[in-house]
């Protein structure tokens, strides 16, 4: 059905700054606004009359067309980031709308889509992405620059830090831009997790060990603090540590010396400490599980990092941030997040804070073949139909276990389509023959 062109409303669609073509029930173009000639490249002439996938070759057109969902579901498709090609060759990353168009009796004749230019907030991200990175930390949020402002100064000096924060706030990275901001930064940067290793074991770890302290100590070994002479040792999840350890460490950082297990000489070590926690070290002091000694040394300088709920507008910076490394990491070409994706992650409570993103975002790059990441690519109890109390099952458990459900999930949504799912996942087939194998069994 050709537009009316004897109506106001055709003067309307010329002047607005979207792009706007509407095709009839065979997918011819039948009107094409001056934004769309701008946008694609493409005249009204060239436009009117052909195919809309000849006209508009957009990174939809391969069988997952806007419109045609929206003709054959009755519905409305609002704000959706695809890209597409211009007349000259060159992609575009666009944000699309689209809706079925009726007559005055309710019947579908066609359709109307409406799209914008999303370049300029493309470079504007890419801009972003290079101004607020301190240290490979990405961020802008008041709540980080008043830990920015300080760091270099904390940095500088020789004080032990200790890093509060909830689990996946980054404190590792955190610890790690103290040293390479440090006149310590040519030296070792040694990293331990307190409370992932058994006491005995914690105990050889940081100290070393001599010759014969016990059964299988053959040779003497050097602990932690003696393989970071000349530099820093960071130790994360410091109130895990046991009290027999917390001693040690405490004349450690009185004496900057320590005694390896079976050893009677003092061992110097010119190191400095940064300690990080998500408990409550004042409340552990006062159950009489950590040291007040202890804390009282470590609290010389403390940093409290920002939960991801108080840094919001960080968001898209550190969407694109690990989509950038990731493209890079499995030879991919994402472009982005589209926008009503993007508004799922903006309204979601993040428990998990940063690395509960990266999860995410690593978990929609497996599904997602190329283009953008669409809601559909998120984990199942991000989706809006999904009940927010609802546990993270889909992010539970290694990369590799998460690689698996998705194939699984791939391999149902094509009614058991082998090849099909490999297509939709971009992986090869025998990839997924591997993640559908029985990890125990290999069959």
């Amino acid at each position: 059905m050709p537009f009316p062109r004897n109506l106001p409303l055709e003067a309307v669609f010329a002047s607005i700054a979207d792009g706007l073509f509407t095709v009839d029930a065979d997918w011819n173009v039948t009107y094409f606004n001056e934004a769309a000639r701008r946008i694609t490249g493409i005249s009204e002439e060239d436009a009117l009359g052909r195919k809309c996938w000849d006209v508009f070759r957009s990174s939809l057109c391969d069988g997952q067309c806007a419109l045609k969902a929206c003709i054959h579901q009755g519905g409305r498709i609002v704000n959706k980031s695809i890209f597409i090609v211009r007349s000259d060759g060159t992609t575009l990353p666009i944000s699309i709308s689209a809706s079925p168009l009726k007559d005055r009796d309710g019947n579908v004749v066609g359709g109307v889509e409406t799209f914008r230019d999303l370049t300029d907030i493309h470079v504007s991200r890419q801009q972003a992405k290079d101004i607020y990175r301190f240290e490979n930390i990405v961020g802008r949020s008041q709540a980080l620059e008043k830990i920015f402002r300080i760091l270099p100064q904390v940095s500088r000096s020789e004080a032990t830090t200790l890093l509060l924060g909830k689990s996946g706030t980054g404190k590792e990275l955190f610890a790690r831009a103290i040293h390479s901001l440090s006149p310590r930064k040519d030296g070792p940067f040694v990293a331990v997790n307190c409370g992932a290793l058994p006491d005995a074991l914690l105990e050889s770890e940081l100290f070393g060990y001599k010759a014969g302290a016990f059964t299988d100590a053959r040779a003497d070994k050097p602990g932690r603090f003696e393989l970071a002479d000349g530099g820093t040792v960071f130790l994360d999840e410091i109130g895990d540590m046991p009290q027999n350890l917390q001693v040690k460490l405490l004349r450690f950082l009185q004496e900057k010396t320590f005694e390896p297990l079976g050893g009677v000489t003092p061992v110097r070590a010119d190191v400095r400490v940064v300690a990080a926690t998500n408990r409550d070290l004042e409340e552990a002091v006062a159950e009489g599980t950590f040291r007040q000694d202890l804390f009282y040394r470590l609290n010389v300088v403390t940093l409290t990092l920002p939960p991801l709920t108080e840094r919001q507008e960080d968001l898209p910076l550190l969407i694109d941030h690990f989509l950038a490394e990731f493209n890079g990491l499995r030879d991919k070409a994402i472009r982005g997040i589209s926008e009503d994706a993007l508004h799922v992650l903006m309204h979601h409570d993040f428990p998990g804070n940063v690395r509960e993103l990266e999860n995410i975002l690593e978990y929609a790059f497996i599904l997602c073949p190329d283009g953008f990441i669409q809601v559909e690519h998120l984990p199942e109890y991000l989706h809006p139909a999904a009940g927010r109390d609802h546990a993270p099952d889909g992010l539970s458990g290694t990369m590799d276990a998460i690689k698996r459900r998705a194939a699984r999930q791939a391999v149902r949504r094509n009614n058991g389509g082998r090849m099909a799912a490999c297509r939709e996942l971009g992986i090869t087939k025998d990839t997924l023959r591997r993640l559908l194998a029985d990890p125990e069994t290999g069959e």
